[in-house]
């Protein structure tokens, strides 16, 4: 550990609590850039469509100050200026999105309960995609007493939603036959949804599942709405990473 420390470049909620968590946790986390640095910690996903890190930083900048030796932690890292660096890629980490899409799925349940004028128990919802989200989704609704149906294509996943107890239908089939949910909720990153019903729809996917002017489209849940969780998340990855590389 003494070997290791910290310096965070770009800004966001989760970031900042990422590195109280880090020193909370007895890591050393730099205010400025200098050649003490051993890990340069981003914001996740890093980088705005320009190449500039969130926030506006310019990360050519940043990079100058540090050792060339510098390991840099974020996600999405696709950017020539990082070729010639060790980094680690949390949006490839398995672990790490298996735990953010817990997260998300806590936001978006928090999203259905402020936005439905009724209990959880008993809503008939459905879930389009048995993906990663998917899956916490519909546990996390069913346990909370939803009627829950998943729309996945692969036989094989929904023989396992029907082993579980779940409702489930092909995502071809969704459109003229959606009357009789309260709630839909996608997570697959196509259009699924041409004829949108009047019933609350929650879009969670990168790019809209749900056609209508009248979808919550909500994407970075965690980073927006549990900023502590995702933040706890962002440095307990740094720190698997960090502590493997030092044992090299």
């Amino acid at each position: 550990m003494k070997n290791i420390v910290f310096y965070s470049a770009g800004i966001s909620p989760a970031l900042s609590a990422a590195c109280a968590w880090l020193t909370a946790s007895g890591y050393t986390v730099a205010k400025s850039p200098d050649e003490s640095v051993t890990h340069l910690l981003l914001p996740v996903p890093s980088l705005e469509p320009d190449g500039r890190l969130k926030g506006g930083e310019a990360l050519e900048s940043v990079l100058a100050q540090l050792p060339e030796h510098v390991a840099v932690f974020g996600g999405n890292l696709n950017t020539p200026l990082l070729a010639n660096y060790l980094t680690v890629d949390f949006l490839k980490d398995e672990p790490y999105l298996c735990e953010n899409a817990a997260i998300t799925a806590d936001c978006a349940i928090r999203i259905i309960r402020n936005n439905l004028p009724r209990a959880i128990k008993g809503t008939t919802i459905l879930i389009i995609g048995w993906g990663r989200i998917g899956k916490h989704l519909a546990r996390m609704l069913q346990n909370l007493g939803a009627d829950v149906t998943v729309a996945a294509r692969k036989a094989s996943d929904r023989g396992m939603l029907d082993s579980l107890g779940f409702h489930t239908e092909l995502p071809e089939n969704l459109n003229g036959n959606l009357t009789g949910y309260q709630v839909i909720i996608n997570t697959a990153p196509e259009l699924i949804i041409t004829d949108s019903p009047n019933c609350l729809k929650i879009d969670l996917a990168s790019s809209k599942g749900i056609a209508g002017d009248d979808v919550i489209w909500a994407r970075g849940l965690p980073g927006k709405d549990a900023p502590e969780s995702s933040g706890e998340l962002i440095a307990n990855t740094a720190i698997r990473y960090a502590n493997y590389k030092e044992e090299l």
